[in-house]
């Protein structure tokens, strides 16, 4: 989905211009693979092999998707209405609360069958789709509708202000501290391991549940009748009401479908964790939206395509470097992409309607 901006009209382009593009392009695929291939040669030369890399690889992607699946709703709702929803990382936050209270409510343990298990968490995670998706659309309604035509940095603070509220109901919720809730699925048990690379059952979870996830939503924004309308809305507002859209029921909708992917991710952050707080909602909101931007703000591939990248970054930093530092690499990676591509790696050059 474009952002809330028009597309700029084609123009001819001068061979330099043409070749700058392609520079910046190949040029950052090239950033982007220099530390994964200064790892495997460096593991070759040492004898280890490339085995390590890989699974380093696959731990990056499972993790890449928890954070695609939260950047889906800050790209949407910026698509549409460029608004910085600062308050989505903490309703991601009290999706993973609502997930750990029906843990216990529903009985759901490690001894749990496989049938049992499986339905328990599909019905957790629908609880924290329909908390996270309520919320977001409360929070629209009540906070973000009323300054629809307000100075941007109204809607903004309003977003920050939200934020700490739903830090706050973490707080009175679960307390301030962090705690440890139960491995239900066994996250860190090895499923495959072909060669030495290793699967485990989080890794699984995280892949089946993002990308069938993505597609159906990709799929919904392109061909169903709301979806159009999102399109529409994020081109022209103005336009698409006098097409008869309802633009603010539209808005609306897509703060919805924010909430539902928040919500899905929270119970795979949850069972893939299994450590939870308050504080948790912001850091990992911070982290999707930094892929959202990575990848083309507005742009549902890109927000997925950055969530993978970032992924994968924390898991070789931390490796390879020190977790301390892994802050540090990932928003450098971020500031080099912005220089020579500020639109993202996916994203597309617009220019604001005059």
């Amino acid at each position: 989905m474009e952002a809330a901006s028009i597309a700029a009209k084609p123009v001819s382009r001068r061979p330099g211009e043409v070749v700058r593009d392609l520079l910046s392009r190949f040029g950052l695929i090239a950033f982007l693979l220099a530390m994964p291939v200064y790892i495997a040669v460096k593991d070759l030369s040492s004898g280890e092999g490339i085995t390590p890399l890989l699974n380093l690889l696959v731990l990056g992607i499972s993790n890449g998707a928890i954070w695609a699946l939260i950047a889906v709703g800050y790209t949407l709702v910026y698509g549409i209405i460029e608004l910085i929803n600062f308050a989505h990382g903490d309703n991601f936050m009290l999706g993973t609360f609502t997930a750990f209270a029906l843990f216990g409510t529903l009985g759901l343990t490690v001894a749990t069958g496989p049938l049992g298990l499986v339905a328990g968490l599909l019905v957790c995670m629908l609880a924290a789709m329909a908390v996270c998706s309520t919320t977001n659309v409360m929070i629209e309604r009540v906070a973000y509708r009323p300054l629809r035509n307000a100075p941007r940095l109204a809607p903004l603070i309003t977003a920050v202000g939200f934020s700490f509220i739903l830090q706050n109901v973490g707080i009175l919720w679960f307390g301030s501290s962090q705690f440890s809730i139960p491995n239900l699925i066994e996250s860190q048990h090895v499923l495959i391991d072909v060669g030495g690379v290793k699967v485990r059952n989080g890794d699984v979870l995280a892949v089946a549940v993002t990308v069938p996830l993505v597609l159906l939503l990709t799929q919904f924004i392109g061909r169903s009748r709301i979806g159009k309308a999102m399109r529409a809305t994020a081109q022209d507002p103005e336009a698409a009401r006098l097409m008869g859209i309802n633009v603010d029921t539209t808005i609306s909708f897509t703060f919805l479908l924010g909430g539902l992917a928040a919500g899905a991710a929270a119970v795979i952050y949850a069972l893939y964790q299994t450590t939870l707080w308050y504080f948790a909602g912001f850091q990992a909101g911070l982290i999707a939206f930094t892929a959202a931007v990575m990848g083309g703000i507005g742009n549902l591939q890109g927000a997925v395509l950055g969530g993978l990248i970032i992924g994968v970054i924390q898991n070789i930093s931390d490796d390879r470097i020190a977790a301390k530092w892994t802050p540090a690499v990932v928003f450098a990676y971020l500031i080099v992409i912005m220089v020579f591509r500020p639109q993202g790696l996916l994203g597309e050059e617009t220019r604001e309607a005059g």
